[in-house]
């Protein structure tokens, strides 16, 4: 019983973790096109 509460645990954390960093990712290209927008204006 211990054993599977881990392993959900820790397949949980992965996902998670995964999720995030495509988050931080899409983040972190947003602002890179708007601050390539802004450079094209001035």
């Amino acid at each position: 019983m211990i054993r599977r509460l881990l392993i959900a645990t820790t397949l949980a954390a992965m996902t998670l973790t995964a999720a995030a960093c495509n988050t931080v990712r899409g983040v972190g290209d947003d602002l890179k096109s708007a601050a390539d927008a802004v450079d094209e204006e001035t």
